[in-house]
């Protein structure tokens, strides 16, 4: 009877407990070749191990725009995720469905300070706005050029220096492009694909140029800084012959690399994992080229906070954020990515520290950190960055000019952006 009663009170113990935990839907966007998905499982799973009671269902939505889709879609339908991980440029959208809260609400002055202060500035840029803190850096990038060594040394050139100016590239690539016989290009000298805002802005970066407002507003596409940096894009192909025609794909760019197509490519530093492990010659890392100044565009993810969570869920969901973007977790997936490690303090860990001896390219995106600008972001971004997409196309289809493009695309933003603007 005794035992009876001990087995029954233990079993209501157990249900007690299990109705008391807390559960938390976690968004999360595949955008890259690699182990994301196997870190992100490893990192909730370790979490979960360490904290009872609470279970975290990761969910792997689809690319970025997949994501955000998702996330919108739940949340309107009255079952919002707790926690996502969406493109820092989501930010005004996000606010605009009024789909996220912001940190500051859950945080006390300390950590505000020591915690949200202690992530490189260059990120918070894209994940502040109205004096509040809405996004979290996690899966953030830059940027970065990756050259193939023995292409390089094959032409001459010194495989451990890569270009550093527009022109260095021009150059560099001119004797990197490789024809055979017939005159076939079987070697491009450089690929910077332009099928989004991004890599483009990097372009414009460094011609001197912004590509929007820190309010979310105003795009800056009619400017010199722009047309400059477009027109010199599409001239990579149409003046200099040194580039594949067309607005090449983005996805195709590191398989393009190993398979010797081009000798220089442009891309995000989270693909450094995957170029280290599938490259079949060495390669190096570098800043992107400058022109007027060094430049680039932060890129990448950040933590959000969904409205319609409990409040339970809410402060898990900040414990986990606090664990994940904390040095030990923050430098596993660094090295197991290559993103950026968000803060200073991780880069202090002997794990880090042993990593960059190892993989010295890892530092590139980091330290071109000083030279960055605001990833492009405003309300409605899709559709203002389809205007620029678009026109960005017509200039390397020798449809428009860059100059008649970027008026275009600049009058369909500011058609779109008028209602936003006070």
């Amino acid at each position: 009877m005794l035992r009876t009663f001990a087995a029954s009170a233990a079993l209501a113990l157990g249900l007690s407990s299990a109705a008391q935990a807390v559960e938390l839907e976690f968004y999360f966007p595949v955008a890259i070749g690699g182990p994301a998905t196997q870190i992100i499982d490893e990192l909730v799973a370790d979490y979960m191990a360490t904290t009872p009671g609470v279970k975290i269902t990761a969910i792997y939505a689809g690319n970025y725009p997949d994501t955000l889709s998702r996330a919108i879609t739940a949340s309107r339908g009255g079952r919002p995720p707790q926690l996502a991980i969406l493109d820092a440029p989501d930010l005004f959208t996000l606010l605009d469905e009024d789909l996220i809260l912001p940190w500051d609400d859950f945080l006390s002055a300390e950590e505000m300070e020591t915690w949200v202060g202690g992530f490189f500035p260059a990120f918070m840029q894209n994940s502040q706005t109205a004096g509040k803190t809405w996004g979290i850096p996690f899966q953030r990038s830059t940027p970065v050029i990756f050259w193939n060594k023995d292409a390089f040394a094959a032409a001459g050139l010194d495989p451990e220096v890569g270009p550093a100016t527009w022109d260095e590239m021009v150059e560099m690539a001119k004797k990197l492009t490789l024809r055979d016989a017939s005159g076939k290009v079987t070697q491009w000298g450089v690929r910077i694909p332009a099928q989004s805002v991004w890599l483009p802005s990097g372009l414009v970066a460094a011609n001197g140029g912004e590509m929007s407002s820190e309010d979310g507003t105003q795009a800056y596409f009619n400017t010199p800084e722009t047309i400059g940096a477009i027109d010199f894009l599409a001239a990579l192909s149409r003046d200099h012959g040194v580039m594949e025609p067309g607005v090449l794909d983005w996805g195709a760019t590191p398989r393009a690399f190993f398979d010797g197509q081009a000798a220089i490519i442009w891309t995000t530093t989270g693909n450094l994992t995957n170029i280290r492990k599938n490259a079949p010659f060495p390669f190096g890392v570098g800043m992107l080229p400058a022109n007027v100044r060094r430049g680039a565009p932060t890129g990448g993810g950040n933590f959000y906070l969904f409205r319609g969570a409990s409040d339970e869920q809410l402060a898990e969901a900040v414990k986990f954020v606090q664990w994940a973007t904390a040095p030990e977790q923050a430098a596993k997936w660094s090295i197991a990515t290559g993103y950026v490690a968000p803060r200073p303090e991780v880069w202090e860990t002997e794990v880090m520290k042993d990593y960059v001896r190892e993989v010295p390219g890892a530092v590139v995106a980091r330290d071109q950190l000083q030279y960055t600008i605001r990833q492009f972001s405003t309300y409605d971004v899709l559709q203002v960055s389809k205007a620029f997409n678009d026109n960005v196309a017509a200039v390397i289809a020798g449809e428009k000019t860059a100059a008649q493009a970027m008026a275009d695309a600049q009058a369909t933003a500011d058609a779109i952006l008028a209602a936003y603007r006070k």
